[in-house]
């Protein structure tokens, strides 16, 4: 063997030994980042870049490749573009995704080529139970845990009935179930609108009114949210919930102040990561992060803490899932832990809508609503 052929073959041999580690991690993120919702990938897209920049432009020591791809808010788009990632930019990890039809639509090509997908917040049923998978992990919630804070509060406020309303898709579906699972009182009506097109909501607040009821419950995350709390006012009724977030505040002003809602996190949770994560992301954007930040922020510092765990080996995927099952990361809502679905067993905080020194409108912790709380649908899990 003479010393050219020896050197190929030594490259070769440390090339195929399975704790070589890699250059880089290339992580695939796919968001919305066109259209009204882009204000959500936009900010979602801030809080991860914002991670890297705390972690040094590194994940678990090895610098980090991030291809951000538009999901234009379709199944079928976020569909082909996580095909894209995973066949032709050949990424470690996968994460965004913010609607759950998307990710439902997305889910099996991850697990299939046995890419591991970070939700940084959808959170849908089906993959909390039946669908849940070794190679799925969430940073977020499932998609019930939320309003079935809010159904607490409504029985803590004495309300015996409500009427409820969310757009037709998996979200929504999930989101009105969830109310129902806690709340005790009576459904006036259940209505379910047009998604995302729909953006009149003058039928549904008609029969809302016509119901009398004593709240009114709502889920429409970015632009409808908005637009649906307007219309809400407009239309003399008293309550909602559920379409407050610190993206929509800027817009709402005064229309927000005395609306409750719930979240795992907001931003004045006392915890050491938070406090630098909320003073730096307002530092380096100007205005306060939102959940959907909070969520990306903390899938990043997942995706380090595995790098770090298996010290850059990529290639071992098992040690990898083992690290991040452990949560062992300082997440901006304070310590949480999976379950056994890989859905965070965690607290979810009522909140409410104040101003700050400045006269900002920002959200404010009022009471711990769950604590330690389990989605309903992990009995349901079988990983295989």
């Amino acid at each position: 063997m003479n010393k050219r052929t020896a050197v190929i073959a030594a490259m070769l041999a440390l090339a195929a030994t399975p704790g070589a580690a890699q250059e880089s991690a290339k992580i695939g993120f796919v968001g919305t980042f066109s259209g009204p919702a882009a204000v959500i990938g936009n900010d979602m897209r801030d809080g991860f870049e914002l991670a890297l920049d705390h972690l040094g432009r590194k994940v678990g020591g090895l610098p980090a490749q991030v291809i951000y791809e538009d999901d234009q808010q379709k199944p079928e788009v976020g569909k082909q573009k996580t095909d894209k990632l995973i066949s032709s930019d050949r990424v470690n990890f996968l994460t965004g995704y913010i609607w759950s039809n998307v990710l439902l639509a997305s889910l099996k090509p991850a697990v299939d080529a046995q890419t591991f997908l970070i939700s940084a917040n959808a959170g849908p049923s089906q993959i909390a139970g039946e669908l849940c998978s070794p190679w799925f992990f969430s940073v977020s919630w499932q998609g019930d845990q939320v309003p079935q804070a809010i159904g607490e509060y409504l029985n803590q406020k004495g309300v015996k009935s409500a009427f409820l309303i969310a757009p037709n898709y998996a979200a929504g579906k999930d989101v009105i179930a969830g109310l129902k699972q806690n709340f005790k009182g009576t459904v006036a009506g259940e209505e379910y609108t047009k998604w995302p097109d729909q953006l009149d909501f003058s039928v549904e607040l008609a029969k809302a009114r016509a119901a009398k009821p004593d709240a009114v419950f709502a889920f429409y995350p970015g632009a409808a949210g908005i637009q649906f709390l307007t219309q809400y006012t407009q239309a003399g009724l008293k309550y909602t919930a559920f379409v407050i977030d610190a993206l929509s505040l800027p817009r709402l002003g005064e229309l927000a102040l005395g609306i409750p809602g719930a979240q795992h996190w907001v931003s004045d949770l006392p915890n050491e990561a938070n406090k630098k994560f909320v003073a730096d992301f307002r530092a380096k954007y100007g205005r306060y992060p939102s959940f959907y930040a909070a969520q990306a922020y903390d899938s990043a510092k997942l995706i380090d803490s595995a790098v770090a765990g298996v010290k850059g080996d990529l290639g071992n995927k098992d040690a990898i899932r083992d690290e991040m099952r452990k949560a062992n990361y300082a997440s901006v809502r304070g310590p949480y832990r999976y379950g056994n679905n890989h859905f965070p067993i965690q607290n979810f905080y009522l909140q409410e809508t104040v101003k700050d020194a400045d006269g900002a409108y920002t959200l404010k912790t009022v009471a711990t609503a769950l604590k330690d709380h389990q989605d309903r649908y992990h009995a349901q899990c079988v990983m295989k």
